[in-house]
């Protein structure tokens, strides 16, 4: 986006391991629980244990955890849209009325979870083809479409671990150009048996509570979830009468095009998307109240993370929330912007949770307790393999 925009955010919604809804995750965070701890759903042999954010199934939607038909990134998907969709006061005879469009961010989605299919084709050739139905009618973005009768836009996002980030950011442009009265984005993602080994393998998982930022950190811990943002147009909200509870103001997105997973030295992709995105925004640096981070608790992501923010965006606040949630991959920068409209409007910000010892090859350090913050605006950012880099300038609905 080269001008710059502002689409409302009426409602949110968000389900993960801090929570079964947007409420009690935030709740979670600023009172500093978090509950990592070995995988439920699917046995592992690895010697070591790794431990996992998992939803507890009860979170999930009751008449939603009752399909058979549904998977479980579907599941989470549909909770938080429909938390969304009642928190911005809409239901279906409303949407009819409305050019709405669907753009979700996702990494592996279902696509990870038919190992029972694949070893029944190997062992008999002919295995039960439900798995496969499941997989076919559970691309996210079109499983909402579906759900609410939706004609419009339809894109699903996988760009990695900024497929959610990336979704808001191109929700918003469709808002901005016209196409679209609302807009449901966001991401989700679930955990499975070969993401879990697959993170194991490029040894980059911590098999204690993850510490982002911290000088002992070791790596991330995985988890999953979803976050739903509904974006607004302005002449829709006025139709409605309803007040945005926070604002999309710049989107940014770039490639380092320089390593298959690890972020660029000196964060030169970062730097171009976030330059980007306070451009889009009409926004500078003493602007920004606070940076919701990436933060995966990586040795590399947080030294490059750490050093841009303290060129671009010195003495601003800033936080990792992953240590409340693991690292939920396309669902991450959805659940993070939600979290980051949640603190503007609260005005302050939890603490880095696992964050107890600086590092000294980072300039910068994020804020170990709960910490007021002034202004109404924040940046939400994502890193991803293959280079990729997504930020969000968010804003209070009434900036």
């Amino acid at each position: 986006m080269s001008t710059r925009i502002s689409v409302g955010i009426t409602g949110a919604g968000c389900i993960c391991g801090a929570g079964g809804t947007l409420g009690e995750c935030m709740d979670a965070l600023f009172e500093g629980i978090r509950n990592p701890m070995s995988p439920k759903r699917f046995t592992d042999a690895h010697p070591i244990t790794y431990p996992v954010f998992e939803v507890r199934e009860e979170s999930i939607k009751k008449d939603i955890r009752e399909s058979s038909y549904t998977s479980f990134s579907g599941k989470l998907a549909l909770t938080a849209a429909y938390e969304a969709m009642n928190n911005a006061g809409l239901d279906r005879t409303v949407l009819k009325k409305k050019r709405v469009g669907v753009c979700i961010g996702t990494t592996v989605g279902s696509a990870m979870n038919n190992e029972v299919f694949y070893r029944e084709y190997y062992r008999r050739g002919t295995p039960e083809m439900a798995p496969i139905v499941r997989f076919l009618r559970n691309n996210p973005a079109d499983l909402l479409a579906r759900e609410f009768g939706l004609t419009g836009p339809c894109q699903t996002v996988v760009n990695a671990c900024s497929s959610g980030t990336d979704a808001v950011g191109i929700g918003a442009s469709w808002i901005q150009s016209g196409i679209c009265d609302i807009v449901i984005a966001g991401g989700a993602d679930e955990l499975c048996h070969v993401t879990y080994n697959g993170f194991i393998s490029l040894m980059i998982t911590d098999t204690d509570p993850c510490k982002p930022f911290d000088r002992d950190r070791k790596g991330l811990n995985l988890g999953e979830g979803a976050a739903m943002l509904i974006l607004e147009s302005e002449d829709s909200c006025k139709e409605r009468e309803k007040l945005p509870r926070a604002r999309v103001l710049g989107y940014g997105s770039s490639a380092d095009a320089y390593h298959l997973t690890a972020p660029h030295p000196q964060g030169e992709g970062l730097k171009r998307a976030l330059l980007g995105a306070l451009q889009c925004s009409g926004k500078t640096a003493v602007d920004i109240a606070f940076i919701n981070t990436h933060g995966t608790a990586t040795p590399d992501n947080d030294h490059v993370e750490g050093k841009v923010l303290y060129e671009l965006l010195p003495g601003v606040p800033f936080i990792s929330t992953k240590g409340y949630t693991g690292h939920t991959l396309g669902a991450a920068g959805a659940i993070e912007a939600a979290f980051t409209v949640v603190c503007l409007e609260k005005g302050m910000i939890p603490g880095n949770a696992g964050f107890t010892t600086p590092d000294p090859e980072l300039p910068a350090s994020p804020v170990a307790t709960t910490t007021a913050i002034t202004g109404c605006t924040a940046i939400s950012q994502s890193l991803a393999f293959g280079g990729c880099n997504g930020v969000l300038v968010l804003s209070r609905g009434e900036d």
